[in-house]
């Protein structure tokens, strides 16, 4: 094993691979500009408050916190000195233009499936834009985490390394919601379970736990997945982040609707439910409440969750009730609606909490919520109890989250 790591560690970094010419142009670049969305660049690579691609956002991981860096055509602090085929390297393979490995914060992992032509084409988008000069600060990681040599060996261990193939025996449509999933909207580095070394190692799309929010199993299990949802509903998801009786897109997942899923072509989002609905079957994670389990009137005598947790009650009462009524069935608008809810019914209450802590927004059909943050008003020991008494009192499970919890989910 030592012979193997030392031959990984001093190995020379992959050549840039040649890169054949693509047709320029305001057809290239309009083309970039919707793979750049489809891809969800501007999320990652974007600090709240600041200049679009501009670099800057922290990514706080198990292992330490990794900043994002600036893609704007800067030649100093950018990308503006970046050739197609020093592009095409870090997109396919996870290395940087000085020959360093690149963190997988950076999805490469999924990009490795995305063709050379919509790779150069995203180029060909960035470069248009207005050069920023912003530099990212330095990635403050523990060792041995901080030798990106080591990134060599785990490349070998989980990159794919080949582009997207299509499916002869799928249909056209199916195969697009592939490549959509997989190698543009790359889905699963957020919602596959990883393992100690940070690699996808679980069933894939079966759920995970990222940057302090569950990201949910979206395999085609009806219970524990989104085998019970109807097309209709998933492009309504990815159309407005809401779908009636499912919920609203909030945390990472609003970001992913907001700056990607939603500026998608019609055709597109329905393409991405077609193959969402053909994912292996996986039973893991929380399963939504029956909604009848909750009194219509909202009466405590009439139900059974979370009635002895009389602080929780308390702040629900005052906090709450008004918009999401004792019943969870919303008022003024459906958006606020929270029977049923895969959130209310998983007992970590993640979700649930950040919400609380963070609050949030909705926009487009069928109108327009906004949810105050709580952060400031309450205390973490009166959130963890208003966040087990939801999950009690709408999901029928009893919650575990903590006051510690929420100390920790306050900086995220």
């Amino acid at each position: 094993m030592l012979v193997i790591a030392v031959i990984i560690l001093l190995w020379p970094a992959p050549r840039v691979p040649a890169a054949a010419p693509l047709a320029g142009g305001p057809e290239l670049i309009a083309r970039g500009a919707y793979v750049a969305a489809a891809a969800d660049c501007v999320a990652c690579h974007t600090v709240e408050g600041g200049r679009e691609y501009a670099g800057g956002r922290a990514f706080k991981l198990p292992f330490g916190t990794i900043y994002a860096p600036n893609i704007t055509p800067d030649p100093q602090t950018g990308i503006g000195n970046w050739t197609d085929g020093e592009f095409l390297r870090a997109v396919h393979r996870g290395v940087g233009r000085d020959g360093r490995q690149l963190y997988p914060a950076f999805p490469y992992t999924s990009y490795s499936q995305m063709t050379s032509e919509d790779a150069l084409a995203v180029k060909a988008y960035l470069f248009s834009l207005p050069p920023v000069r912003n530099q990212a600060p330095p990635n403050d990681l523990a060792f041995p985490f901080d030798q990106r040599r080591l990134m060599r060996f785990w490349n070998i261990l989980f990159m794919p390394g080949e582009r997207f193939e299509a499916d002869p025996s799928q249909p056209a449509e199916w195969n697009r919601g592939a490549y959509l999933a997989t190698a543009l909207g790359h889905c699963g580095e957020c919602h596959t379970p990883r393992n100690f070394l940070y690699g996808l190692s679980g069933k894939a799309l079966s759920g995970e736990t990222i940057q302090g929010w569950t990201a949910w199993n979206i395999t085609s299990d009806s219970e524990h997945g989104i085998g019970s949802w109807s097309e209709d509903e998933l492009v309504s998801y990815f159309r407005d982040g809401f779908a009636a009786g499912r919920g609203v897109a909030s945390g990472p997942m609003k970001e992913a609707v907001d700056y990607s899923l939603s500026k998608l072509t019609p055709e597109d989002r329905r393409a991405l439910a077609v193959y969402l609905k053909t994912v292996a079957p996986v039973r893991s994670g929380p399963v939504p409440a029956d909604p009848p389990q909750v009194a219509r009137d909202g009466d405590p005598a009439k139900t059974s969750g979370g009635e002895s947790n009389a602080l929780g009650r308390q702040v629900f009462d005052g906090a709450c009730a008004s918009c999401h009524a004792r019943t969870g069935e919303g008022l003024q608008t459906p958006l606020a609606a929270l029977r049923g809810l895969r959130s209310v019914a998983d007992p970590a209450g993640l979700n649930v909490m950040q919400i609380v802590l963070h609050g949030g927004e909705a926009r487009g059909y069928p109108g327009h919520a906004f949810m105050p943050a709580f952060r400031r008003a309450y205390t973490d020991s009166e959130i963890a109890a208003t966040t087990n008494y939801v999950i009690a009192h709408f999901g029928g499970q009893k919650g575990s989250v903590t006051p510690e919890d929420v100390g920790r989910a306050r900086g995220n």
